[in-house]
């Protein structure tokens, strides 16, 4: 019985509040801790005393890791980083590492969500070797036609700065991979809005949106611009063949085209192992390939797209009438090989 009243009595002080007395320090909590002492040094137990420091190429492999990282302002300076490395290398020199391996780790970065790393991108981009992205353009055009029709404004726009990069510095290859000729030519549709409906003789229109108020019509010229250079060098003879002095006797005759060429997977376009592909999925290496799938397939809607944007005048008529001259000089040469 005394045991039930002790632990009553025991229960019932948790409800009691505690008098306290002038001059009495308040008693100690029972999980107190004592933090009066004083340290006059921290050791941390996984400290790395090592005097080397990192070599440059550990260095840059590090920030390529980095390039993953959940902050924005992580990713940028990692960019900025391999922009400066590469640019302040020897000349010719290789890269610290093989484009293979540093150009799909770029890749993901296309369709970033902040502006700034994307601009840092697009200056990494421009000082990579032009002989090492030909390689790799249609990797690369992949996720550039992912940028072009992405929901967000701002990476479309992104996107035609790196196509244009693409255009500068490897055209000729770009226009002619798989699926680089149709597939692209479809998605300037779609960010123009020039619905191109083959099954009908019918042709609209829907405005695109290009973001903030104010700046469609930049936008637009931009567009256009890239628009115009892709065509000019798809649909516009170039002489890729170098002179060479004809000979007349035998067997030295027409010794350019019996040449070496230049470039590998020279045999690509035909297919030899791949699996099979459609249409839009065929690799068109010649300027007449590619004027018959433009008269054929898209001419409709850039013809009436073409004439609706020349009506606004000002940058946009002018980006539009280039337009309609080179695609006015391919047919025209078309029909010419026709005859």
């Amino acid at each position: 019985m005394g045991s039930s009243v002790k632990k009553k009595r025991d229960k019932k002080k948790d409800f009691q509040k505690q008098k306290l007395k002038v001059g009495k320090a308040r008693p100690q909590a029972a999980n107190f801790t004592d933090t009066s002492f004083k340290s006059k040094a921290i050791v941390l137990s996984t400290q790395s005393l090592n005097i080397n420091a990192p070599s440059s190429s550990d260095q840059f492999s590090h920030h390529l890791s980095l390039l993953t990282s959940r902050s924005d302002t992580q990713r940028k300076e990692s960019l900025s980083y391999l922009t400066a490395t590469v640019s302040s290398r020897p000349v010719g020199s290789p890269l610290p590492q093989p484009a293979s391996i540093l150009v799909p780790k770029l890749l993901p970065l296309f369709l970033d969500g902040s502006n700034g790393v994307r601009n840092q991108l697009l200056k990494l981009l421009r000082v990579l070797p032009s002989g090492e992205v030909e390689d790799l353009i249609e990797k690369i055009l992949l996720y550039v036609r992912a940028g072009m029709t992405h929901l967000a404004a701002d990476i479309r726009l992104s996107s035609m700065d790196i196509l244009g990069w693409l255009l500068e510095v490897a055209g000729e290859a770009l226009v002619s991979c798989a699926g680089g000729w149709v597939k692209t030519l479809r998605c300037f549709l779609a960010m123009l809005g020039w619905s191109n409906e083959e099954a009908s003789e019918s042709w609209s229109t829907n405005k695109a949106s290009f973001g903030k108020a104010g700046s469609e019509g930049k936008t637009l010229v931009k567009i256009l611009n890239t628009l115009g250079l892709f065509l000019k060098i798809g649909i516009t003879e170039a002489e890729t063949i170098e002179h060479v002095q004809d000979i007349n006797f035998f067997p030295l005759s027409y010794v350019q085209y019996h040449m070496l060429p230049r470039r590998s997977n020279t045999y690509a376009s035909l297919n030899l192992f791949g699996s099979h592909r459609d249409e839009d999925n065929q690799m068109y290496e010649q300027c007449g390939e590619r004027r018959k799938i433009l008269s054929s397939k898209f001419l409709k809607a850039l013809e009436q797209g073409l004439e609706s944007a020349r009506q606004e005048g000002g940058e946009i008529g002018r980006a539009a009438a280039v337009i309609t001259k080179i695609i006015t000089q391919s047919l025209h040469d078309l029909e010419a090989d026709e005859v």
